[in-house]
């Protein structure tokens, strides 16, 4: 009876020591300093890092763990992904991702892309004229069966709730899916700072550091540029088309940047960080008299009147203060305001503020931005 009283005693010992370790295994050693972006977290322990997603559907949830590991016999924890890095071969979904692989040295690891076709970066268009990347098809949809025929470390791609069933095809055949929701973010820098997640593949978390530190520099040195004007022109966005009027919502990263760069933006008290679609009735209501039209859906007056003749009510069309993000667009209709673009929020704010106002920045040469004529 002693001896199964010391026995109990030795297994309630060694439940709370290995208690113990879990709880210590689970607490990383450092955790990276990410500023900005809200759906993701780097954790850095003895033998991996943990990449958290969250969820941008359902607020306080996962949606994705992953464990980057150095040697595929390293054990890591079971509910997550385990990915070997630095990868060399990536399939990518979107091509918003372009302007971070740049930035990061790493453009040529891309193998296979959702649409190739509408890739403004050269070395993606040159790749994919010489074959040298797979054409993965719709992101809405990926060809299954190219992307088992290309077996790439990691398929990084946005999430949508549209692709749930091919996700799981995807999963299902023991391809690596990676989540990357920089569009769900609210601000150009937040966006932008998922160049820390794309660089935790590459092994490369100290070289995109240094990079968004600057980028981030640039950012806040150009905001001062009209932070402190006295006029702030009112902004008319998008255009009418089919119907509906999609304008930026109060709290999205466009809204943030009409702010930045010294707008006055009709639903900036709005909450919503998507877009609001209006009616055309309900758009010149509020937006008849609007100073700036920025982010035409056209390059040219013309084009913006053949949409809609109506287009023609607007001040900002009547006084020809129109602005469209097309300045880097090929007649293959790739943007590459879409592409570099995220991964230089800096650049972007600089275009906004020169056509919002244009004497304070006399010599600049817009980079993203033209004005249609």
């Amino acid at each position: 009876m002693k001896n199964y009283f010391h026995l109990l005693i030795l297994l309630f010992l060694f439940s709370c020591a290995n208690k113990s370790t879990e709880n210590q295994a689970e607490k990383p050693l450092l955790s990276k300093q990410i500023k900005y972006a809200q759906g993701f977290e780097i954790d850095y322990f003895e033998h991996y890092k943990k990449i958290t997603i969250k969820n941008p559907w359902k607020k306080g949830e996962t949606q994705q763990v992953l464990y980057l590991v150095d040697n595929k016999e390293i054990s890591t924890p079971k509910n997550g992904l385990k990915i070997v890095v630095p990868i060399t071969k990536i399939a990518v979904g979107s091509t918003t991702y372009y302007g971070f692989l740049e930035l990061l040295g790493e453009i040529n690891s891309v193998k296979g892309a959702c649409t190739p076709q509408l890739a403004y970066n050269q070395t993606i268009a040159q790749k994919y004229q010489n074959r040298e990347i797979v054409d993965l098809g719709d992101a809405y949809g990926p060809n299954l069966e190219q992307i088992m025929m290309l077996q790439p470390q990691i398929f990084m791609l946005p999430s949508y709730n549209q692709q749930d069933e091919v996700v799981k095809r995807l999963v299902n055949a023991n391809v690596s899916v990676v989540y990357n929701n920089e569009w769900t973010e609210n601000s150009l820098l937040a966006r932008c700072e998922w160049l820390k997640f794309v660089a935790a593949f590459y092994g490369k978390g100290n070289e995109a550091d240094t990079i968004f530190s600057e980028i981030e520099k640039r950012y806040f040195e150009t905001k001062k540029i009209a932070e402190n004007v006295a006029d702030k022109p009112t902004i008319i966005v998008g255009g009418n088309f089919k119907g509906t009027w999609y304008m930026p919502g109060g709290k999205s990263y466009m809204a943030q940047l009409f702010a930045d760069a010294g707008g006055d933006y009709f639903f900036k008290k709005d909450t919503s960080t998507t877009s609001l679609p209006m009616s055309f009735e309900h758009i010149l209501k509020n937006f008849h008299n609007a100073d700036i039209w920025l982010n035409c859906p056209v390059a040219t007056l013309e084009k913006l009147f053949s949409m809609d003749e109506r287009h023609k009510l607007f001040k900002a069309a009547q006084n020809g203060n129109v602005f469209a993000f097309l300045n880097r667009y090929n007649t293959g209709g790739a943007n590459d305001f879409w592409e570099s673009g995220i991964a230089s929020p800096d650049i972007v704010l600089k275009d906004v503020i020169w056509a919002l106002h244009p004497t304070l920045l006399p010599d600049y040469q817009p980079f993203y931005v033209i004005k249609c004529k």
